[in-house]
């Protein structure tokens, strides 16, 4: 009779099991459908807003279908874009995945809302002079190719794994559509040099400035008899350091619709806030080092707030400056439609600006995941002292190459900035430390792999880059001459 009731057990249990791994592969299957159903929602609201404020005229619709392109941009651009600023805090564990959804999605409502520009060029930084598509129509159906030409390429590097520049993405979709509108004569050839030019130097600086401040940390701090004396020295300078840049950072590039500041005087107030923050982090950290054992993992437990930190103002500058990426084209539409023809500037409707402000935060939410995990954890490991140098690393990049008024893209700045941080840890230990990271004995494709920066990650964003501007531009050409053909 118990060996009955055992095997009564054993059979239920096995049952159970059967029904729990049935459920979780249907969750596991589910959770796509989900994310891609909110995406569809969020889209048909903004075709909703825009029909109700427009109208369901034949004139109506053609904005209504921009409105419903701009969403889907700006859904791509949260889920591939935003993984730049909140996956290093993600990967060095100063953040949950969950909190840092939160945070970036408050913030980056909150830049695009607050600090987005208002008025954009209508052809993206000049790429397109507005006398070669002057024509409505052709204008109308240029810009509605360049947006969803650009959306279409981003979404297919979010999916494949690669962040890209979206700015790289939108410009690439302008040309595209106005060589397919007026032919190649159109295009302004030295401003799309200078953006290609970006494609080396903004990976190159970002990179540079995080090792450089990785060496600082490793040499001043990290390798010192007495970690948390220096500690308390140096933390506080970089931490002001940090808030100088960011001030700088937030004044050249983040509040230039509440008020414009030069320069110099940007430069002046970052001055003042970093020499401020050194001073009065001093007994903060002293503080917080209390009774800290003098080891390297103690370190990191004094860079996780100014990390957070960081993470958060870098989400509200790329609010305010990346929503015109999806709202840009879309604000051209709405003022040819209304207005008639094309134009070197427009103004942006709150409800376009609102459209671009949510569906970052929506696509953040949705499919921000899987970017904030490659960014934080997958291409090298990061901890919060690494992290911190690549945040700070991506402000003083942007405000270096303002200085000397170079085009760069923040993801690249930040992606190279994770590769240079992972390169700059390999050449130290094998260079200055004389440690080997790797079994020399194995086969070279398993060294490869057990490197400190994946090999595999490194090549597919690498080659995602190289050809973001020429797709996207492919992308849009075709569309340009399809939405042609329907029209005719």
């Amino acid at each position: 009779m118990a060996e009955q009731f055992e095997k009564s057990w054993q059979t239920l249990n096995k049952d159970l099991d059967r029904i729990s791994a049935l459920e979780q592969a249907t969750a596991y299957t589910a959770r796509p459908l989900v994310a891609a159903g909110g995406a569809l929602a969020f889209m048909a609201l903004a075709g909703i807003m825009a029909a109700a404020l427009i109208g369901f005229d034949p004139i109506g619709l053609i904005v209504v279908a921009a409105a419903i392109f701009g969403a889907y941009m700006a859904l791509n651009i949260g889920a591939n874009d935003v993984a730049n600023n909140m996956g290093p805090a993600v990967g060095a564990r100063a953040l949950t995945i969950g909190t840092a959804l939160i945070i970036a999605a408050i913030c980056e409502t909150a830049g695009a809302l607050i600090a987005g520009g208002d008025v954009v060029g209508t052809v993206s930084l000049g790429i397109i002079s507005p006398t070669a598509v002057a024509e409505t129509q052709t204008f109308i159906w240029a810009m509605m190719a360049a947006l969803l030409g650009g959306a279409l390429w981003v979404n297919l590097a979010t999916w494949v794994g690669a962040p890209v520049s979206t700015t790289h993405s939108i410009v690439g979709g302008v040309m595209g559509a106005g060589i397919a509108a007026a032919g190649f004569g159109a295009v302004n050839w030295v401003m799309m040099g200078q953006i290609a030019a970006s494609w080396v130097i903004s990976p190159l600086l970002g990179g540079l400035f995080a090792a450089a401040f990785l060496a600082v940390i490793k040499s001043r701090i990290i390798y010192r008899p007495d970690k948390i004396a220096a500690a308390r020295y140096w933390v506080p300078i970089l931490i002001g350091i940090m808030a100088g840049c960011f001030t700088t950072y937030l004044a050249l590039k983040g509040f230039s619709k509440i008020y414009t500041v030069s320069f110099q005087n940007a430069l002046l107030a970052g001055l003042a806030v970093g020499l401020g923050m050194t001073f009065a982090m001093r007994p903060v950290i002293r503080r917080q080092s209390e009774g800290m054992e003098n080891r390297k993992k103690s370190l990191k437990v004094l860079f996780n707030i100014p990390l957070i930190f960081s993470a958060a103002l870098l989400s509200f500058a790329h609010g305010a400056n990346d929503v015109a990426n999806a709202v840009g084209p879309v604000a051209a539409i709405v003022h040819a439609v209304q207005d008639g023809g094309a134009s070197d500037s427009v103004g942006i409707p709150f409800w376009v600006m609102l459209i671009g402000a949510v569906g970052l935060s929506v696509g953040l939410l949705l499919f921000g995941p899987k970017l904030i995990n490659i960014v934080g954890s997958e291409i090298t490991r990061l901890n919060a002292m690494r992290a911190y140098c690549v945040a700070l690393a991506a402000a003083i990049t942007v405000i270096f190459a303002s200085w000397l008024g170079l085009p760069v893209s923040s993801t690249h700045i930040a992606i190279g900035a994770v590769f240079g941080v992972g390169f700059f840890r390999e050449w130290y230990h094998e260079r200055v430390l004389k440690v080997v990271q790797v079994d020399l004995t194995s086969p070279p494709e398993l060294r490869t792999r057990k490197k400190v920066v994946r090999r595999g990650h490194f090549v597919t964003i690498l080659a995602a880059w190289v050809v973001t501007v020429p797709l996207a531009a492919a992308l849009s050409a075709a569309l340009f001459y399809a939405m042609q053909f329907i029209t005719l």
